[in-house]
């Protein structure tokens, strides 16, 4: 089983900064895409920010410029630098990841973390 947990979320004002990290441990072998994603409150679930095991990243237009996704695979980690924060980036963060338990698995299992709320104020 693989379980991960985010941390660094909280109460910024607009213009502010925030970084989230989310770190996944148990039964990895390796991780191959890692993500973040958002939700705000009746709005639907969004992806945010993505990052390859190469490390090649592609981002919402609405955060582009701004959030930098980037991980460390010794740590199993991946993070979001939050600039330039804005009242609609409020929303409750969770990260994302495909993973691979051992060396000869087939097919990556996706996990989910809990998520990490992020408010903005205005």
């Amino acid at each position: 089983q693989v379980q991960m947990a985010e941390s660094g979320g909280g109460l910024v004002q607009a213009g502010g900064s925030l970084r989230v990290s989310c770190a996944a441990s148990g039964s990895i072998f390796s991780i191959n895409a890692m993500a973040w994603y958002r939700q705000a409150p009746g709005k639907q679930r969004e992806l945010v920010a993505h990052i390859t095991s190469g490390g090649s990243t592609r981002y919402a237009d609405s955060v582009k410029g701004r959030f930098t996704i980037s991980r460390d695979n010794a740590k199993n980690t991946v993070y979001l630098q939050m600039n330039g924060l804005k009242p609609e980036d409020t929303a409750v963060y969770y990260c994302n990841a495909d993973v691979l338990q051992t060396r000869w698995a087939i097919v990556p299992r996706n996990y989910w973390g809990q998520g990490t709320q992020v408010t903005v104020s205005s």
